[in-house]
């Protein structure tokens, strides 16, 4: 039974961890939240007092962290930096979704100490992570993405090899950039025909059935009471946080500056998004960008 040290157990991370046990690994989990790692005991995980200590007999070690710097910050740099630790038989599994430049700089120093490492951003939100059932979008050799998939399988359901390290990053970037935009017209579409007397949930339906249908109006309706499960229908609680959509398009913004690549659709969805989290909402769920196209007493 393979070991697995899991660093970071935020609202995907834990979920995450949890499945890992399910699939019958041995998970060795750390946090900086005692809350966090209470919950991941009663789940099975062996917890840890330090990221230190997790790492020191795993197989593979999974960190599912806010940003490029708190990765370097763990695995390369401060006091006790993991690479120091973890075994150099060990496969390391990023998971965070960071600029592909300290991906592949990571990757780098992990290989100078005969440690691999692949960038695995992921997609498929909470509810993915609960359900199992995420995207993971790697990048690495292709023996490192052979080594990592028996991993990733265990938390999800589809499972690319997008590249070379910092190919998943990229995709990733990509991808959250064309959700965004998605996210965007599909509130200013429900909206729009609120506004001009049409019901939101039949509305949605005949979209989702005409050439209007994408992933955010089909899974993840921005309109409060149309889809039971979505964050709108909970006052936009849990889910994938504002603040965490425009981080994601900060890096989108700089990937396309660094190829020269146009991306006006992709400039004016960070904008709305940030002109929303400067009205206090960046904690709640992106789909809350709907509140940004309705008037001030909330009705559309």
């Amino acid at each position: 039974m393979s070991t697995v040290a899991f660093i970071g157990l935020g609202n995907m991370g834990g979920p995450m961890a949890a499945n890992l046990v399910k699939a019958g690994f041995h998970v060795c989990a750390f946090d900086l939240s005692a809350s966090a790692l209470e919950t991941a005991k009663s789940q099975g995980c062996e917890v840890a007092d330090s990221a230190q200590e997790a790492v020191a007999n795993a197989d593979f070690v999974i960190s599912m962290l806010p940003a490029g710097k708190h990765v370097m910050g763990l695995y390369a740099e401060g006091d006790a930096p993991l690479f120091d630790v973890i075994k150099p038989s060990a496969l390391v599994i990023d998971c965070s979704t960071i600029d592909a430049d300290t991906a592949r700089d990571v990757a780098a120093l992990g290989e100078a100490k005969g440690i691999g490492f692949v960038d695995a951003p992921v997609s498929g939100g909470v509810g993915g992570a609960q359900a199992g059932t995420l995207t993971f979008i790697v990048g690495g050799s292709e023996a490192q993405f052979a080594q990592a998939k028996p991993v990733l399988d265990a938390m999800g359901k589809n499972i690319f090899h997008a590249g070379d390290h910092g190919a998943g990053q990229i995709a990733k970037v990509c991808n959250n950039m064309l959700l965004s935009i998605l996210m965007a017209g599909t509130c200013e579409a429900i909206n729009m025909g609120v506004k001009n007397g049409l019901d939101p949930a039949v509305l949605s339906e005949i979209m989702k059935q005409s050439s209007g249908g994408n992933w955010a109006l089909n899974g993840y309706n921005p309109y409060p009471g149309v889809m039971e499960k979505a964050p709108a229908s909970n006052d936009y609680q849990g889910g994938f946080q504002v603040d965490l959509m425009i981080k994601d398009l900060g890096l989108a913004m700089d990937v396309s500056q660094l190829s020269a690549s146009p991306v006006p659709m992709g400039s004016a969805a960070r904008s709305l998004f940030t002109f929303h989290k400067a009205g206090g909402n960046g904690k709640l769920d992106f789909s809350s960008l709907m509140r940004f196209y309705q008037d001030k007493d909330g009705n559309a």
